[in-house]
């Protein structure tokens, strides 16, 4: 279920904003243009379907920080002021519409509230087409049998319909939507200062999907040896550090380590001992080799701390990634964008700062 539409309405930096997607996106811009925010959106329809909508806008700030941080025209100061996003995808279209509470006296008066919220197939959202219809003080859904019903459960403002269904059975359509979107995965920091996780061995259990933190990257690894790709796997490594052995250690307490070794050295390097740059590319190379690939995969600035010549490697295997999942790529490097570029045959999506906000140049 690739997303082909991404539309944007009076979020951050974002006054509006229709983006159709390709297999591989590639997001490249100047400092502060907007590039993060995309990617930030996708995310919250993500967390959306998760129920965890409410803590991600606080996680960014509070809802109020996240609404649209430029000037309102004369012709929406007096409409209320609305977050709205949507993703058509191959198989349903999902919106989401925010907005502040009622005033009240409530600590929690400027929680966001779904003030409508829709699922339906095809281009154009009619009554035949629609899944799921959600309105201030009324919702409604389709089951198993195709009929319109009132959804009978008592409704969280601060949360998707998705994230609430109770019997999957009931509504199978809308249920294999929230499925589906709670599998997409977004990779934006991997921790790797001397305390980090991921340099202490870990206990580890079998990990096909790498942690958003990489905390359980040697389980990770070790799994695809076990049940993913192994061979591509080692030549991923060699391609990115030629002669190299990657070595997964664990104990009899299943405490699991990342080493590597070097053509050079006579003992393996230890996670403690490898660079910031070496580890976030071994978390990469677990995100995006893992035996349980999803429908979406998203990067945000992978490129940080790398050494140059991981870059190419690096373009590669996003490459090999999108056989199986749609990427979605934010990069501040032009190198790594034109390379993948290159190797997917997908033009590039440049963003700017215009007068309006963010906006597509190409």
């Amino acid at each position: 279920m690739a997303i082909r539409e991404l539309n944007i309405i009076g979020y951050r930096s974002i006054a509006k904003m229709q983006l159709s997607l390709n297999r591989v996106n590639i997001i490249t811009g100047q400092n502060g243009c907007g590039k993060s925010n995309l990617y930030k959106a996708v995310h919250l329809i993500a967390q959306a379907a998760k129920g965890q909508l409410a803590q991600s806008f606080a996680d960014e700030g509070g809802f109020p920080s996240a609404l649209w941080a430029g000037a309102r025209t004369k012709h929406t100061r007096t409409e209320p002021t609305r977050l709205i996003l949507s993703v058509h995808t191959d198989d349903f279209n999902y919106e989401f519409q925010c907005g502040l509470p009622i005033p009240s006296s409530s600590a929690f008066n400027l929680d966001p509230e779904i003030k409508e919220e829709y699922v339906w197939h095809g281009n154009q959202r009619r009554p035949g087409t629609t899944l799921l219809e959600r309105k201030v003080g009324s919702t409604w859904v389709v089951n198993q049998d195709g009929v319109r019903v009132s959804y009978p459960t008592r409704l969280s403002q601060t949360e998707s319909v998705l994230a609430q269904l109770q019997e999957p059975h009931l509504y199978p359509e809308l249920s294999s939507l929230t499925l589906e979107m709670k599998q997409w995965r977004f990779y934006h920091h991997f921790r790797t200062d001397a305390l980090s996780p991921i340099r202490k061995p870990q206990v580890g259990v079998r990990t096909p999907i790498l942690s958003n933190h990489g905390h359980d990257l040697a389980a990770a690894l070790q799994t695809i040896r076990e049940i993913g790709d192994r061979d591509l796997l080692d030549q991923v490594i060699d391609r990115a550090f030629p002669g190299a052995i990657l070595i997964i250690q664990y104990d009899d307490k299943l405490r699991f380590e990342t080493l590597l070794k070097m053509p050079d050295l006579y003992r393996p390097l230890e996670a403690n001992e490898l660079s910031d740059g070496t580890l976030r590319y071994l978390c990469l190379v677990a995100a995006l080799l893992s035996p349980r690939p999803p429908k979406l995969l998203a990067l945000n600035e992978p490129e940080t701390s790398l050494h140059p010549d991981l870059i190419a490697p690096l373009a590669e295997l996003i490459t090999q990634a999108s056989r199986h999942s749609q990427l979605w790529v934010t990069t501040h490097s032009i190198r790594l964008a034109e390379l993948i570029s290159e190797f997917s045959g997908e033009s590039l999506i440049q963003l700017s700062m215009g007068k309006n906000g963010t906006i597509v140049v190409s």
